[in-house]
């Protein structure tokens, strides 16, 4: 299996909202913090938390996004596939296989 990349930029739409209003997405950044912090999940089930609630969401963007955040904090790619059929019986068929798609385009943007 290839190799991940640790790092990567943000979003350009992120860079810009920090470049025009750096208080407001420091603040967003604190408060997404916090809320990381207040309980015991462990970095692995943070991001697939996170992951989950955008496939819920039916968020394209914050599922490649957060689909990477998670392949970089080490969750294996498998993982987050099993994230988008666990998600299959409550968000529907449709919706589960769009974030399947979603998944494996972030897993294959990765590599």
């Amino acid at each position: 299996m290839a190799e991940l990349t640790s790092t990567a930029a943000p979003p350009h739409s992120w860079q810009a909202l920090t470049a025009e209003y750096p208080d407001l997405t420091n603040a967003y950044d604190a408060l997404s913090d916090a809320c990381r912090d207040a309980g015991p999940l462990d970095p692995h089930a943070v991001a697939l938390v996170k992951l989950a609630v955008s496939v819920g969401g039916h968020c394209q963007r914050t599922v490649h996004a957060h689909a990477k955040k998670a392949l970089r904090a080490g969750v294996a790619p498998d993982a987050l596939r099993h994230v988008a059929m666990l998600a299959l019986p409550t968000v529907g068929l449709p919706t589960a296989l769009d974030a399947r798609r979603w998944i494996e385009e972030s897993i294959r943007e990765s590599v």
